[in-house]
């Protein structure tokens, strides 16, 4: 396993971004998957930094990567934020139109559609949140 560390900051984004991206093809995965991996990673960081702090308490994030062997790999995204399971959200109604439709829940959604697995659990004071993905072609 591998793993990064740094304040849950938008400055962070890009390392936590990299790290992921760089992991992702050092286990061969094929670029199509690699940008899903990319995007539902982007999304969950952003909620993270966007929704978990309070403006005036930033702590760290930590990204771990795992390998899978040839199946696929883990990516955890543990922080200190507010507790909340994105696997609470239901899927938005993609028949209303966007107009009146209630805002957010979108990204989950994609995540949702993109990773294999997603697990969420709360371990002490801290969300951990795991995606999987394996080694295919598109998920949607």
């Amino acid at each position: 396993m591998k793993a990064i560390k740094a304040p849950a900051t938008l400055e962070s984004l890009k390392l936590f971004m990299h790290f992921v991206s760089d992991f992702a093809v050092s286990q061969g995965f094929p670029q199509a998957r690699i940008r899903e991996i990319e995007l539902a990673t982007e999304e969950a960081l952003m909620n993270i930094l966007t929704h978990a702090y309070p403006k005036e308490s930033r702590e760290d994030i930590e990204v771990q990567c795992e390998s899978l062997g040839d199946s696929g790999l883990t990516i955890r995204l543990v922080d200190s934020g507010i507790p909340f399971n994105p696997l609470s959200l239901s899927d938005p109604d993609l028949t209303t139109p966007i107009t009146e439709r209630n805002p957010g829940g979108l990204g989950v959604f994609l995540i949702r559609k993109m990773m294999d697995e997603i697990r969420y659990h709360r371990s002490g004071d801290r969300n951990v949140l795991t995606f999987v993905a394996r080694k295919r072609g598109s998920s949607y």
